[in-house]
């Protein structure tokens, strides 16, 4: 699998290098994992129409605070994007794993849960909701807060998109969206852990490896 760090990237600019990576894999090339950060960005999900109504800002406030929105082919309702949140993109053919759309998410879903064990950060999943979720006492005050989205599209049997997960997000950017539609609160590496929270660039290769062992099943 080839590693393929776009560092801090606009949100188009990384769907376009997407899109020619999946060509290449849907040709037999090798798959590819896509790690990139993006500036402020707000993405609806495929279903644009209905997320309309958890976006909590106008749009002119967004243009004046410079936030991107997109509307996106991925699944999910709608998802913000900034600095200090790591975007990791694994574009394969499913079959080639033995597995579906469903077993793909809960795939995601597993190798961020492990990747966050390594720092000693209990996490897991949630039977309502998508998503990675920590549990109190690591968030205090609310029943359990999201670290972490996943939204994804199949084409033609290969992935794209894929997984968001709070390192050091600024979590008062998510105020201007109910986050994937859900009213529930959303935290990040650095907010649970405080001053034992590990790097951005830590996190980011420890990701990277559970997602590797993940696809080489």
């Amino acid at each position: 699998m080839r590693i393929i760090d776009l560092d801090t990237m606009p949100y188009q600019a990384a769907w376009d290098e997407q899109l020619r990576y999946h060509a290449e894999v849907l040709e037999n090339g090798e798959p590819v994992l896509i790690t990139v950060e993006h500036p402020p960005t707000i993405t609806f999900g495929r279903r644009a129409d209905d997320a309309e109504g958890n976006l909590k800002v106008d749009r002119d406030l967004l243009k004046r605070k410079n936030v991107a929105l997109v509307e996106s082919d991925r699944g999910g309702d709608i998802t913000y994007h900034g600095p200090g949140q790591l975007i990791c993109y694994p574009i394969v053919r499913i079959a080639d794993h033995g597995l579906t759309v469903g077993s793909y998410m809960r795939l995601l879903q597993d190798a961020t849960i492990q990747a966050l064990a390594k720092f000693h950060l209990p996490a897991r999943t949630d039977p309502d909701a998508v998503g990675v979720w920590v549990d109190p006492p690591h968030v205090r005050g609310v029943e359990s807060a999201k670290i972490a989205a996943m939204g994804v599209r199949v084409r033609k049997g290969v992935t794209l998109h894929g997984l968001a997960l709070n390192i050091e997000t600024r979590l008062s950017d998510f105020e201007m969206i109910v986050p994937c539609g859900l009213e529930r609160p959303v935290t990040s590496v650095q907010a649970v852990l405080g001053s034992h929270a590990p790097s951005y660039i830590a996190v980011k290769a420890m990701m990277v490896r559970c997602l590797k062992s993940a696809l080489a099943r």
